[in-house]
């Protein structure tokens, strides 16, 4: 199942929901980390729903179209219960954008265009610390805006730490090249 699923399971915990109102409400705890389309609340709620997670338990007209609410099950509560108990592997790798750019910019091109990628994405990524760090200092920042915001710092200082090491690499790789 998936975690948008659980992060639903959660927020019926607290009580029945429409799939608007649940919408909103992961918006407010999550508000810029993954957003979450309608489209998925529904489909979500679906699934949920034909595995007996979640039921239906009324619905209500105010001023707009039948909105149904949905309450989470016993079961529903258990596998919350049973997710929020199982501790994540790490992964053995990670792969990501970042890092297929720079093996593939090492693989087609010479020293000095990888290193060129890599310190123009070194700069984007100070950029956005930048943008963080002062998210956070703003006395307005809600708690889960700052929760999200230390959560990138702490990965965009681990591929800022990443990029020097493989522009330490890159850079012998090129005097090996060119002695």
């Amino acid at each position: 199942m998936s975690t948008a699923a659980h992060v639903l399971l959660a927020l019926l915990a607290a009580g029945p929901l429409h799939g608007y109102d649940l919408k909103k409400a992961h918006d407010l705890r999550f508000p810029r980390a993954k957003p979450l389309a309608f489209g998925q609340v529904y489909a979500t709620l679906g699934r949920l729903e034909r595995d007996g997670l979640v039921e239906q338990v009324g619905t209500s007209r105010e001023g707009g179209p039948d909105r149904t609410k949905y309450a989470l099950t016993r079961t529903g509560r258990k596998r919350l219960t049973s997710w929020l108990a199982t501790v994540e592997t790490p992964a053995p790798y990670v792969a990501s954008d970042l890092l297929a750019k720079v093996v593939v910019a090492l693989l087609v091109a010479d020293p000095e265009q990888a290193r060129g990628y890599l310190t123009a994405q070194r700069q984007a990524h100070s950029e956005r610390l930048r943008e963080l760090t002062a998210l956070k200092a703003d006395p307005a920042t809600r708690l889960p805006d700052l929760v999200a915001a230390d959560f990138a710092l702490t990965h965009l200082d681990a591929d800022l730490r990443w990029m020097h090491t493989t522009l330490e690499r890159v850079a012998e790789l090129h005097q090996e090249i060119h002695s």
